[in-house]
């Protein structure tokens, strides 16, 4: 009988996103990054059903577990649950990392069948949705993406105030959860977050994928990590590797990107057209999942700061549930394009305005966009003055907050 750990830290976030589909007859799909925290979002589902009746029917099942080592394959999977019900009540099934069965599709599919059972799963590969359970369940699941901790969630995890300081230390270490339990000492936390990499590599990449070529792989997570957030085809990665003596064909460079997205350890973003309201077929940017592992590979460097302060707005986009598009309008590059509920946000990026030549750049980019919705200059600046010709400014601060 497994255990559901002591001092839980609350996602509310995430569970508020799960709450309305408790009970309802879907599979509900958390996707994210290793050691993101998904498993313990799952005990904490386990904790909430419990508090309300000890005796809640629960089936859990835990892949990266020994005890689990036998469970391979779909009708493994279907015949342990099946086994485990209690009849005549609603049973909540748990399965932390399904990738690893095989077929695993087929078994939910069938599973679905039964009104008795509540179904919960997560899975660091992003195939699951495009493949595997889209394929099996289409209309018959929801997704709900987890990310590292926000910043917000980052000063509660560690206990810490909200001051420039503890700013920084996000920025550096970045929001892996296990964090907490560890020193905030560049020696130790970026050990620790260079395994963490290499088990998404090896496990979520290598062996997955049968990558043959891991030298390569890793020459381009660094060329990532040394380009984070610059326009780049997987043309202009290859010429550049090229020039390096490492040669492989584009659509190489391709397929090995996709590997890394879909173990989310980048995000790709694609530009999109303001005025055509169209994406573009080629040119994306690259987003770190983690800025802590990307440190921890790369190094954080005083050069790039800006790279970061763009990565870290990035992130808290999708945390906060955008849908997020690099702009383009005719010669110009608006950062961030963002959706959610049928409204429109634009996101500029700058380290500071101190420079009449930035303020005309990030401001101007901003006032040529004819709508109005609204616009936004976030910077490392603090600044509580009036907006430019109805744009805000921002600090990175109470954006992070917001």
């Amino acid at each position: 009988m497994f255990q559901i750990p002591k001092n839980l830290n609350t996602r509310q976030d995430y569970l508020d996103k799960i709450k309305p589909f408790i009970g309802k007859g879907l599979v509900k799909v958390l996707t994210g990054q290793r050691r993101v925290g998904k498993s313990y979002l799952l005990y904490q589902l386990i904790q909430e059903l419990q508090d309300k009746d000890i005796n809640t029917p629960v089936i859990y099942i835990n892949k990266e577990d020994l005890d689990f080592a036998w469970m391979k394959e779909a009708k493994d999977l279907h015949q342990y649950v099946r086994d485990k019900k209690v009849s005549g009540r609603m049973n909540y099934v748990f399965i932390d990392e399904i990738q690893d069965i095989v077929d695993f599709g087929d078994a939910l599919r069938s599973l679905l069948l039964d009104e008795e059972l509540d179904i919960y799963c997560t899975g660091s590969n992003a195939n699951l949705l495009s493949g595997d359970i889209a394929g099996n369940l289409s209309g018959r699941y929801i997704e709900i993406t987890v990310y590292s901790l926000s910043y917000l969630e980052f000063l509660e995890f560690h206990q810490l105030e909200d001051r420039s300081e503890n700013l920084e230390k996000y920025l550096k270490y970045g929001g892996l959860p296990y964090l907490k339990h560890l020193e905030l000492k560049d020696h130790i936390v970026f050990e620790y977050l260079k395994n963490i990499y290499g088990t998404i590599v090896y496990r979520d990449i290598i062996n997955r994928y049968r990558v043959r070529n891991t030298t390569f792989l890793e020459q381009l997570v660094f060329f990532l990590a040394s380009n984070t957030g610059s326009l780049f085809s997987a043309k202009k990665i290859s010429d550049f590797l090229k020039s390096q003596k490492i040669n492989m064909a584009h659509n190489q460079v391709q397929t090995y990107t996709e590997y890394l997205c879909n173990a989310f350890l980048i995000h790709k973003v694609p530009r999109f057209d303001i005025v055509g309201k169209r994406l573009f077929e080629i040119g994306d940017k690259y987003y770190f999942e983690n800025l802590g592992i990307r440190h921890g590979i790369w190094g954080y460097r005083p050069e790039d700061r800006g790279k970061i302060l763009e990565n870290v707005v990035y992130n808290h986009l999708l945390f906060k549930g955008y849908k997020v598009k690099v702009g383009v309008l005719g010669n110009e590059e608006i950062d961030f394009v963002c959706q959610k509920d049928g409204e429109t946000t634009y996101y500029q990026v700058a380290l500071t305005l101190n420079e009449t030549k930035t303020m005309e750049r990030e401001f101007g980019n901003l006032q040529k966009i004819n709508d109005n919705y609204p616009k936004t200059v976030i910077t490392m600046d603090k600044f509580d003055g009036n907006t430019f010709d109805g744009i805000q400014q921002m600090d990175l601060r109470s954006f992070l907050k917001g």
